[in-house]
């Protein structure tokens, strides 16, 4: 991989780059995941709700932050500038915003 700027219209160019966009997928996946398979869980008091789903969530909106502040760093330092790594900042301030609204929300 090479070190440098990327035009917008690129695939990224720096390890970093690959790694926030590899990051937002893997964040896109479970997200899916989550919505379609999970959704209907969320209102029993399963054992399986109490131990997994928690987890779950913990790990997906990891992905998700990690998408962002990797895709910021590659912005700063090595001056990435491919749309994926804009997008996965996006994903980074999206997964932030969910973990805003879960901890100060009222239930």
């Amino acid at each position: 991989m090479t070190t440098g700027s990327t035009h917008f219209t690129q695939r990224p160019h720096t390890r970093p780059g690959w790694w926030a966009v590899w990051l937002m997928v893997a964040f896109a996946v479970m997200f899916f995941i989550n919505a379609t398979v999970f959704a209907p869980y969320y209102d029993s008091a399963t054992p399986f709700r109490q131990v997994f789903l928690p987890v779950y969530w913990t790990f997906m909106l990891s992905c998700g932050l990690a998408a962002g502040v990797v895709g910021l760093a590659a912005m700063m330092r090595q001056h990435e500038r491919s749309w994926l790594v804009w997008l996965s900042l996006l994903t980074g301030i999206f997964a932030a915003l969910i973990v805003i609204l879960v901890l100060f929300a009222p239930s």
